[in-house]
């Protein structure tokens, strides 16, 4: 395949314009997960993503929506190709999607941590984050449950206007 691998092809601007299916303020662009478009000549498009997390439960979906929205727009054969490495980290995460994460009631991740080689050390307790809320700024918040309503996110409460929220946990 001859590629067409400007960073404003139409088929990028399309690819960078769909939505995640779990957090669908935000583009695939926005959160970090949309590697690379590669546009043949033939009017083929070969789309690679990397999820969140290896086992996301949404890559099919986003999947499904890419190739979708390129074959509405008369793309003929659209090809998702899903990278693993280097792993997702929320640091990918745009400054556009931090922004409209918060405006939309989460709380951003801070910097993810940094991957070192050799042996990964386990902890089995949680490791406290700094959370902020989303809705007072107040710094004085509470770790509810690890597990929000996707693998991604924490559920907190601010312990000074007593909201419940959601963080985008640091990966």
């Amino acid at each position: 395949m001859t590629a067409v691998v400007g960073r404003d092809s139409s088929a990028r601007r399309l690819a960078e314009s769909v939505h995640d299916p779990e957090m669908p303020m935000l583009t695939l662009a926005d959160l970090g997960v949309l590697r690379g478009v590669e546009e043949g000549t033939d009017g083929s498009v070969v789309v690679t993503i990397t999820p969140t997390y290896s086992g996301c439960p949404a890559i099919a979906t986003m999947r499904d929506d890419i190739e979708r929205t390129l074959k509405a727009a008369g793309f003929s054969a659209v090809e998702v190709k899903t990278m693993l490495t280097p792993p997702w980290s929320t640091d990918w995460i745009s400054e556009e999607g931090r922004r409209k994460l918060r405006e939309n009631g989460y709380s951003t991740p801070s910097p993810a941590p940094r991957r070192t080689a050799g042996p990964v050390p386990l902890t089995l307790t949680v490791k406290p984050r700094e959370v902020t809320c989303p809705v007072c700024h107040s710094a004085n918040t509470r770790l509810d449950s690890e597990f929000g309503s996707t693998l991604c996110k924490a559920l907190y409460r601010c312990m000074d206007c007593l909201e419940p929220f959601e963080h985008v946990k640091e990966i």
